[in-house]
């Protein structure tokens, strides 16, 4: 018997390949390194992480960008980079039972709004396309990488070589693989959001299929002005409604946002919503 605690268009969405899901940070909450430590994923943790455990100053606590930015001036740029490798690249982590569950529906458009590498490696025998935003380059305006993964490694790639049939995997704000490339500190931001705007922070052929696209939230809060403003450009033309947020808790800014962008809250966390979406995908209930 299908599970009746997801709206039906949702299921309608995902089974037809209309609905993206949007991983946050929230989604990394099972994920440890071999002592048991969790994975810095949220603002704050990555900023005590970065600060070698001990938490910075409450104006620099505010939000990771503003925290990254401070690093960034008093040590250089490569001093961020160096801790989100030694983080995201050089840490063994078990791996998410959330991106597991997600891979098991073979979605063919996840956007990862973390720097983890945890879809990575769950889709290393999946070709896909990966598209990695950058910031602050020279050279033209575009503010994205592209990436294509052909079973084994991942190829540099341009736009006009890639088989735009294959799966995609947007990460907006970096990955350390197969380059540490990351949007950290508040100049990142303000660069790779500019160019966003401008239509320059996605590759064409995204731009074109995201329109009338639905979008899934999971495990993404909505309570600080980056990942509003870079959801809202990344879902630019969407379908109605826009998508379903899995909030059991939303705050009233959370509320208003997504109501203004068209989401409908969904009351109930995104562990509930995978497994009632694995579920209701099974032939065995179909």
């Amino acid at each position: 018997m299908m599970n009746k605690t997801l709206p039906d268009s949702l299921l309608e969405a995902m089974r037809s390949g209309q609905c993206v899901p949007v991983i946050g940070p929230d989604a990394l909450n099972d994920v440890t390194d071999p002592q048991g430590n969790p994975i810095p994923a949220d603002s704050d943790s990555l900023i005590i992480a970065m600060n070698q455990g001990r938490p910075m100053a409450p104006k620099l606590m505010y939000e990771f960008p503003r925290a990254a930015m401070n690093i960034e001036l008093k040590k250089g740029r490569k001093a961020v980079t160096r801790f989100l490798d030694t983080t995201y690249r050089d840490t063994t982590w078990s791996v998410s039972s959330i991106h597991q569950q997600l891979a098991s529906l073979n979605p063919d458009y996840i956007i990862d709004m973390n720097r983890d590498t945890q879809m990575q490696l769950l889709w290393r025998d999946t070709p896909h396309i990966l598209v990695v935003g950058v910031a602050r380059i020279t050279g033209g305006s575009e503010r994205y990488r592209l990436f294509h993964y052909n079973g084994s490694q991942y190829v540099a790639t341009q736009a006009s070589w890639l088989d735009t049939d294959l799966p995609v995997l947007f990460k907006p704000v970096g990955t350390p693989l197969p380059e540490s490339l990351y949007i950290a500190s508040d100049a990142d931001y303000v660069d790779y959001l500019t160019e966003l705007m401008g239509g320059f922070g996605m590759p064409p052929f995204l731009k074109q299929q995201r329109l009338g696209k639905q979008y899934l939230l999971l495990g993404l809060r909505l309570n600080r002005d980056t990942p509003r403003m870079l959801l809202s450009d990344i879902a630019y033309g969407a379908g109605k409604p826009a998508g379903w947020a899995c909030l059991p808790d939303p705050t009233a800014n959370e509320e208003k946002f997504l109501s203004r962008k068209g989401f409908q809250i969904l009351s109930m966390t995104h562990e509930e919503c995978l497994a009632a979406l694995v579920e209701a995908t099974d032939p065995c209930y179909a």
